[in-house]
Formats: structure tokens, C-alpha cells, sequence
């Protein structure tokens, strides 16, 4: 098999070539990082509002716990009212 001759030219060339390969590679990777942080930015304002929606169900929910406290209570200020009503009615 013959030997192919290396000539500084044909190393130039062959190391321009490699150079453009890498700037090409790293071209990539910049616009793949570009959009990952676009991707970053868009899951953040995701949470963001999850966030939001789970302080607005946590406000709602203690208005609930404090509705059936309401509830229970009107109960109670019933049966006290039934049994004054129903002793007032007895005398």
C-alpha cells in the first residue's frame, strides 16, 4: 500500500477543516444551551403558578375547616336553643 505524503499544506488544510468541525460543534451546543434555558425559564413560571394555585386551595380550604366549625356550632346553638325554648315552654 502506498504511502500518501504529508505536506504542510495538506496538514493546514486538515487542521482548518478539524477547526471548523469543533466551531461547528460548539455553534450547537450554544444553541442547544440557548434553548434549555428558555425551557428553564418556561418550567419556572410553571411552578410559579402551581405555586399560586396551591396557596389559593390552601386559602379555600381553611375557609372550609372554618365553615363546618360554623356548621357544627349552628348545631350546637340550636339544641341549646331547643331545650331553653322547650323548658320556657313548660313553665
Amino acid at each position: 500500500m502506498p504511502k500518501k505524503k504529508i505536506t504542510i499544506e495538506s496538514l493546514a488544510k486538515t487542521i482548518d477543516e478539524l477547526a471548523i468541525m469543533i466551531k461547528n460543534g460548539f455553534d450547537e451546543v450554544g444553541n442547544e444551551i440557548k434553548g434549555l434555558k428558555q425551557d428553564v425559564n418556561i418550567l419556572k413560571q410553571d411552578v410559579n403558578i402551581l405555586k399560586q394555585g396551591q396557596e389559593d386551595i390552601k386559602l379555600k380550604l381553611d375557609n372550609v375547616a372554618y365553615r363546618i366549625e360554623l356548621v357544627a356550632l349552628e348545631k350546637r346553638v340550636q339544641r341549646v336553643e331547643d331545650i331553653v325554648l322547650a323548658r320556657r315552654r313548660k313553665s
